[in-house]
C-alpha cells in the first residue's frame, strides 16, 4: 500500500516535470507547424464519426429518459432547455473527453512507446532532432485545440438528438425547439464548460505522451503504456471536472 502511494506521488512529480518542459519548449523554435496540423487532423477529423454517434445517442437517450418524469409534473415544456443545459454543462464535455482519452491517449501511448522500444526516439536525438519538440509538443497542442471543438460538435449533435427524441412522442417544430434551447442558455453556462475542455485536451495529450515517451524497454511495455495512459487520463478528467465545477460554483455566487 505504502509502495503504491509512493509510486503515485513519484508519477505525479515526473508528469509535472514533463509538463514544465512542454511550457518551456512551446515558445522555442522551430514550431513544427506542419506536424501540428497533421496531428490536429488525426485527433480531430478521425474522431468525428465516433463523437457524432455518441453525441446523438446522448441527446436522444437523455430526452427519452427525462420526458416521463417531467410529464408527471406537467413540465414537459422544460425538456428542451433541460437537455441543452445538461449536455453543454456536463454530459457532452465529460463523455467526449472520456471517449478521446480511450482513443487518443492510448494511441499516443502505444505509438510513442513503440518508437521508444524500437529506439526511433534515440535515432532522432542522434540526427539532431529534438524528439520531445517534434513528438510531444505537437501532440499536446493538437489535443488542447481539438478537444474543445469536438465537444462543441458533440453539443450540437446531442441537441439535435434531443429534438428527434422529443418528436418521437410529440410534435414540436424545429424553430420552437431551438428557440426554447437558446432561451434556456446563458454565457455562464457555455464559457466555463468550454474552458474546462481545454484542460481536458491538455491532460489527455500530456498523459498519453508521457506514458509512451517514458515506456520501458521491451514490447510488453507498449501495451502497459497504452493501458495506463487511458486509466490515468480518464481519472484526471474526473478530477479536473470536479475542480472546474467547484470553481464555477464559487465564482457564480
Amino acid at each position: 500500500m505504502v509502495i503504491h502511494i509512493k509510486q503515485v506521488f513519484t508519477d505525479a512529480g515526473n508528469i509535472s516535470i514533463f509538463a514544465l518542459r512542454f511550457f518551456k519548449d512551446i515558445f522555442r523554435p522551430p514550431f513544427e507547424i506542419k506536424e501540428i496540423t497533421r496531428q490536429c487532423y488525426s485527433v480531430g477529423n478521425k474522431s468525428l464519426p465516433l463523437v457524432a454517434i455518441t453525441g446523438f445517442i446522448m441527446g436522444l437517450v437523455l430526452t427519452l429518459q427525462s420526458r416521463p418524469t417531467l410529464a408527471e409534473f406537467g413540465a414537459e415544456s422544460w425538456l428542451p432547455g433541460m437537455v441543452a443545459l445538461s449536455l453543454i454543462r456536463e454530459i457532452a464535455p465529460v463523455i467526449t473527453a472520456l471517449i478521446c482519452a480511450g482513443k487518443i491517449a492510448s494511441g499516443f501511448g502505444a505509438e510513442l512507446g513503440s518508437m521508444k522500444v524500437t529506439e526511433q526516439i534515440d535515432a532522432m536525438e542522434v540526427s539532431a532532432i529534438d524528439p520531445y519538440k517534434y513528438l510531444v509538443v505537437t501532440r499536446i497542442i493538437a489535443t488542447t485545440l481539438m478537444i474543445p471543438l469536438l465537444v462543441i460538435f458533440a453539443d450540437a449533435v446531442g441537441i439535435a438528438g434531443g429534438f428527434v427524441g422529443i418528436n418521437l412522442h410529440s410534435d414540436v417544430s424545429m424553430s420552437r425547439y431551438f428557440t426554447q434551447v437558446l432561451d434556456s442558455l446563458d454565457f455562464s453556462d457555455i464559457i466555463p464548460a468550454t474552458i474546462k475542455t481545454f484542460f481536458f485536451g491538455f491532460f489527455i495529450g500530456m498523459i498519453g505522451c508521457y506514458k509512451g515517451y517514458n515506456a520501458a524497454k521491451g514490447t510488453e511495455s507498449v501495451g502497459k503504456a497504452a493501458i495506463s495512459a487511458v486509466v490515468d487520463a480518464s481519472l484526471t478528467i474526473f478530477i479536473v471536472d470536479m475542480l472546474a465545477v467547484q470553481l464555477t460554483d464559487i465564482f457564480s455566487k
